[in-house]
């Protein structure tokens, strides 16, 4: 059994994200709501409210037992980047690159050993 959710178009980084949700891939759900809690970075904070979604969706589905969910895998793509100009000395201009990305996570149930 599989849950999933989606968050699109947040404002940062696909890199940032992918430094944080390499802690919490493989992880129970418990731990790794508990990991992101406590992680300085912006992006744990997007990636938990995602988790906490796809286990939202888990919970609508019929003879699944919350408390076995893993992180199997978080992506984060990109998405589109927002074009801005900056100003710079002598009167220039500078293009400011505004990111964004799409964070896909999906949960599944332990294997039975």
């Amino acid at each position: 059994m599989e849950a999933k959710a989606v968050s699109k178009y947040l404002r940062l980084s696909s890199l940032k994200v992918r430094k944080v949700s390499a802690a919490v891939t493989g992880k129970p759900v418990g731990a790794a709501l508990s990991m992101l809690k406590f992680m300085p970075q912006r992006a744990a904070k997007n990636l938990e409210k995602t988790i906490r979604s796809a286990l939202a969706n888990a919970d609508q589905k019929p003879g699944v037992d919350v408390d076995q969910l893993v992180v199997r895998s978080v992506m984060a793509d990109d998405g589109p980047v927002l074009k801005r100009w900056g100003t710079k000395a002598r009167g220039r201009g500078t293009r400011i690159l505004k990111p964004t990305c799409h964070i896909t996570v999906v949960l599944s149930e332990k294997p039975s050993v």
